[in-house]
């Protein structure tokens, strides 16, 4: 019967993902399901959906939710981590709208850039406050990492503290899936072998029953059927040879090429959509209420599509946006696998089962041409030995130098939250690919100084 806390559990709806894998699994039915949140509405709601999936799917876990962390890991087997610091505002609205008024866009910034520099400064520090924690109360924990910006925390998790851990994405499976369906193959009879870093890792291997289907993806662009949010990515190929994981919105502002002041020619061209996260908030806040109000109500609850829909439109919601959060707010009881991995790790730590996922850990050997200790994303065997990386070799030459150019920011970013050295965040932004196209040295300097300021209290003090 392990014990399974939820650290940011008021992410209710990623929390209900991850819930109902966990519980779909008979071994894992009667598990200890601990809930903890700092905010003691979305806490309330979370517990609500645990036991609304619990007797949906007649099972019996142990559910009990609290506002003390240290309750919450007590005991534990497995950590969760799945929280925000600094939420949407201030501390994301701060991370866009700094940057741009020095003319600096962003679409998502929650993993590099300015905007993921910023979020892991005031992340890490967080973590390693938890880890202390665990290294009393759970010492033995295996902590599944889910929270941005990925590389930065795992690596000063794994640098800083003994506790296990490992960083979880989507991506992976993700954009694996997305390409079957644009070749047309099903995607269960694909075979894939990933590496690199967190959203930036490419596909060395993409195969059906032995035989390559890398033309078939490249016909794609042949045959002019790129789909228009996914440009980026295509041309990534077409000049790399490799498809990379993560979305075209993301890897835009990953590197120097397609954000550019001067240039909106390139914004139009590669379907980019500036300010993407702050879009994608205001919609999911604009919906919240009838989702929540839906939630604690239950399965009778009247849902008005047409005032949804309406609620929705005026805070930029597109069609897809609304067909989305109308599907979740009447079929929030329908438990469907999600393909996260949080849950096959822990069923197969627990029986011994393998499987294998792709997870973040530190680069020991794995990988040979990208920095030794850094923060890789590579395949993993998991049973009960626990997460067993795979060694990768030498990643294509082309792939590890674009690769590098994240490593250095990360690098930087964890180095500042390690020391406190103020010094490493200005090289880390000076470094970073895409602040250094459009920013001179006194600007990102300038940049970093108002940033550290607007964060206040979310930061430790820099020396």
């Amino acid at each position: 019967m392990p014990k399974i806390a939820f650290i940011g559990a008021g992410s209710t709806v990623f929390a209900r993902n991850l819930l109902g894998d966990i519980l779909l699994y008979p071994e894992l039915a009667d598990a200890v399901i601990s809930l903890h949140d700092i905010d003691p509405d979305r806490l309330r709601t979370t517990e609500i959906v645990a036991r609304r999936l619990a007797a949906g799917l007649g099972v019996r876990p142990t559910i009990e939710a609290t506002l003390d962390r240290r309750q919450a890991l007590a005991g534990s087997d497995y950590a969760i981590a799945m929280f925000q610091i600094g939420g949407y505002r201030p501390a994301t609205v701060v991370d866009f709208e700094i940057p741009k008024r020095y003319g600096l866009r962003q679409t998502i910034a929650d993993t590099l850039g300015v905007g993921g520099i910023m979020r892991g400064l005031r992340t890490v520090p967080v973590f390693l406050e938890m880890c202390r924690d665990m290294e009393e109360v759970c010492p033995d924990v295996t902590l599944l990492q889910y929270v941005n910006p990925m590389a930065i925390n795992t690596w000063a998790i794994l640098r800083a503290t003994p506790i296990r851990a490992v960083g979880l994405c989507h991506s992976v499976q993700g954009t694996a899936m997305q390409l079957a369906a644009d070749i047309g193959v099903p995607y269960r009879e694909i075979n894939y072998l990933c590496a690199g870093i967190n959203h930036m890792a490419f596909y060395l291997r993409f195969e059906r029953n032995g035989q390559d289907l890398y033309p078939a993806i490249r016909r794609v662009i042949e045959e002019g059927r790129v789909p228009p949010w996914n440009r980026v990515r295509y041309e990534v190929l077409r000049r790399f040879d490799y498809f990379v994981t993560e979305s075209s919105e993301h890897f835009s502002e990953y590197v120097p090429w397609f954000i550019k002041r001067d240039r909106p020619d390139l914004i139009e061209r590669f379907h980019i959509p500036l300010d993407e996260y702050i879009r994608r908030c205001e919609v999911q806040l604009a919906g919240w209420e009838t989702v929540r109000d839906a939630i604690e109500a239950g399965p009778d609850f009247a849902v008005d599509p047409q005032r949804l829909a309406e609620r929705l439109r005026s805070a930029g919601a597109t069609e897809d946006d609304i067909a989305w959060a109308l599907n979740l707010a009447t079929n929030f009881d329908a438990v469907q696998p999600s393909h996260e991995y949080g849950a096959q790790i822990i069923h197969a730590m627990e029986t011994g089962e393998p499987t294998v996922v792709y997870g973040n850990v530190l680069n020991h050997g794995l990988i040979d041409n990208l920095p030794q200790g850094c923060c890789v994303e590579v395949p993993c065997l998991v049973d009960r030995n626990g997460i067993q990386p795979t060694r990768i070799g030498s990643l294509p030459p082309q792939l590890a130098a674009l690769i590098q150019t994240n490593v250095n920011v990360q690098m930087l970013t964890v180095e500042a939250a390690l020391t406190g050295k103020r010094e490493h965040i200005y090289h880390a932004a000076m470094l970073d690919p895409h602040t250094a196209a459009e920013l001179d040295l006194d600007q990102i300097v300038a940049l970093v100084d108002e940033l550290i300021e607007a964060h206040g209290p979310w930061l430790p003090p820099f020396h």
